[in-house]
C-alpha cells in the first residue's frame, strides 16, 4: 500500500495521580496509595485516510474510563474538531493497581469526604487530559502505513473453577481462553516504527493485591518494554475479552513485570514478520442498546439493608433511593462500536466486563480480521454469556454490589449484545456468516 493513503498521529498525556488517591479494584484495601511504580498514561491515535475526518484510539492505564467521561470528552472533541462519536474509541486496561475513576465502582468503598473529593478531582482532570492528548493527536498526522498480524501468549487462565458449591473465582484450566494477541503496526512514511497498538485477553492482576502502589500491571510493563525496544514509538495496549481470565500465576509486582514482557516479546516476534497491509476507507458506527436486569422488588433491598456487608447495604441504600424517586433500575445503557479497514480488518469495541465467550463466538461468525476489544467507552459491569449467566458465580450475582447494580441481568442478556454487535457489523458492511445457536465457548489449548 501506498503511504499516502493514511495520515497518523500520536500523543501521550501522563495521567499518574499528583496526590495520593484510593485504588481501585480489590475492596479489602484500607488506605490511598502510596507513590507508582511507574507513571500511567493516556495515549491517542490518530488515523485519517484520504476521504474521512480521523478516528481516535484512546487507550489508558485505568481501571475503567465511566460513560460520565467518555461522553463528555466525545461531545467536547465534536464541538471543537467535528469529529463524530462512532469515530472516537476509548479503551481501558483495567489494571487493578490504578485509581478510583469516579463514579466506577462506586460502591466499593465507604470514601470519607477528603477521599471522595480526592476522587472527584482526579476524575475532573482526567477529563481535560484526555481531549488535550486527542487534540496533540490530531496535530501530529503525518503520512502513515498501517499493517496487522496476529501473535499469541499463553499465562491466562479461566478463573471461573466450578466448586461443589458453586462457581468461584480460582484456576479452570479446561474453560475457554482466547490467547490471541492482535498487533497493528503504525510505520512512518520512511518505515520506521510511529506505533503499536496490541491487545490480550487477561486481567491486569498479576501484581498483588495488597500493593499500595500504583501500575498499569502486566499491560504497563508491557508498553515500557516495546517503547524501549523501539525508542520513540508509542506503545498502546487495549484489553480484549478478559472478564473471566487471570493472569496464572498471580500475586506480585516481579510477576506483572515477567508477564509484561512475555507479551513484549510476542508483539515485538509479530511486529517484525510480515504484516498484512490495512485497507481503506475507514468506516465506523457506533449504537447504544438497553441490556435488562433480572426482576427485583423494593423488599429485596429492605432486606440486605439489615445485612453485615458494607459493599450490599451501601448498594440497598442506591437501589431504594431509585424506588423512592420512582425510577427503579431495571435497564442500563450498553454502547457497541466498530471501526473496519478496508475489507479486511475490524475494531470491535464492547463495553464492561466482556466474558471470553463473546469473542470465540464473534470471530467464527464474521469474516475477516479483528481485534476484539472490551472495557470500551463504558465499564458498566461484568458481561456474561448466557453460559456464564446460568453458571452464576461472582461475575453474574456478587461483582453487581461493587458496581452499585440491582443484580444479575435478564435471561436475554447474551442475545441483546449479540444483536447489537451485528447492528454495528452490518453498518459497516460485515454479514454474519456462520451461525452458532448456543454459542462457541470451546477452550483453545494451551
Amino acid at each position: 500500500m501506498n503511504a499516502p493513503d493514511f495520515c497518523a498521529g500520536v500523543a501521550r498525556r501522563n495521567i499518574t495521580p499528583e496526590t495520593s488517591i484510593w485504588m481501585s479494584g480489590y475492596p479489602y484495601r484500607d488506605r490511598p496509595s502510596e507513590g507508582a511504580v511507574h507513571p500511567l498514561w493516556a495515549k491517542a491515535l490518530a488515523i485519517e485516510d484520504r476521504n474521512e475526518k480521523p478516528i481516535i484510539i484512546v487507550s489508558t492505564d485505568l481501571i475503567a474510563l465511566p460513560r460520565e467521561i467518555t461522553d463528555l470528552v466525545s461531545r467536547r472533541a465534536q464541538q471543537e474538531y467535528g469529529i463524530e462519536r462512532s469515530r472516537i474509541m476509548f479503551n481501558s486496561t483495567h489494571t487493578h493497581s490504578g485509581p478510583i475513576v469516579w463514579p466506577n465502582l462506586i460502591t466499593m468503598f465507604d470514601l470519607q469526604p477528603k477521599d471522595k473529593r480526592v476522587a472527584i478531582e482526579y476524575s475532573g482532570r482526567l477529563s481535560e487530559e484526555l481531549f488535550f492528548v486527542i487534540g496533540a493527536s490530531l496535530a501530529d498526522l503525518a503520512p502513515a502505513q498501517l499493517s496487522y498480524g496476529f501473535g499469541k501468549a499463553h499465562f491466562a487462565v479461566n478463573r471461573r473453577e466450578p466448586t461443589p458449591d458453586g462457581m468461584r473465582i480460582g484456576t479452570n484450566p479446561l474453560g475457554p481462553i482466547d490467547p490471541e494477541v492482535p498487533v497493528l503496526r503504525i510505520l512512518s512514511e520512511t518505515g520506521r516504527l510511529r506505533a503499536v497498538v496490541f491487545g490480550y485477553a487477561c486481567h491486569n492482576t498479576a501484581s498483588n493485591g495488597w500493593s499500595y502502589q500504583l501500575s498499569g500491571d502486566y499491560a504497563g510493563f508491557a508498553q515500557i518494554d516495546l517503547e524501549k525496544r523501539h525508542p520513540g514509538s508509542t506503545a498502546m495496549f487495549i484489553m480484549l475479552c478478559g472478564g473471566d481470565q487471570n493472569p496464572n500465576p498471580l500475586g506480585s509486582i516481579e510477576l506483572a513485570r515477567s508477564h509484561g514482557k512475555a507479551v513484549a516479546v510476542e508483539v515485538d516476534r509479530v511486529l517484525g514478520a510480515v504484516l498484512s497491509p490495512v485497507g481503506s476507507p475507514i468506516r465506523t458506527a457506533f449504537q447504544s442498546i438497553q441490556l435488562n436486569f433480572a426482576p427485583h422488588t423494593r423488599q429485596m433491598f429492605e432486606n440486605e439493608l439489615r445485612t453485615a456487608d458494607p459493599a450490599r447495604v451501601r448498594r440497598a441504600k442506591a437501589m431504594l433511593r431509585a424506588y423512592r424517586e420512582c425510577s427503579p433500575v431495571h435497564q442500563i445503557a450498553y454502547p457497541i462500536q466498530a471501526l473496519r479497514f478496508g475489507a479486511d480488518f475490524t475494531i470491535l469495541a464492547l463495553a464492561g466486563e466482556v466474558v471470553v465467550d463473546y469473542a470465540l463466538r464473534v470471530k467464527k461468525q464474521y469474516p475477516g480480521k479483528m481485534l476484539l476489544a472490551a472495557y470500551s467507552n463504558d465499564v458498566m459491569s461484568y458481561i456474561p454469556s448466557r453460559r456464564v449467566l446460568q453458571e452464576g458465580g461472582y461475575e453474574v450475582v456478587d461483582s453487581m454490589i461493587f458496581y452499585g447494580l440491582p443484580g444479575p441481568y435478564a435471561d436475554d442478556v447474551e442475545d441483546r449484545v449479540l444483536d447489537g454487535l451485528d447492528g454495528v457489523m452490518r453498518r459497516v458492511g460485515i454479514a454474519k456468516g456462520t451461525d452458532f445457536s448456543d454459542g462457541f465457548t470451546e477452550a483453545d489449548p494451551q
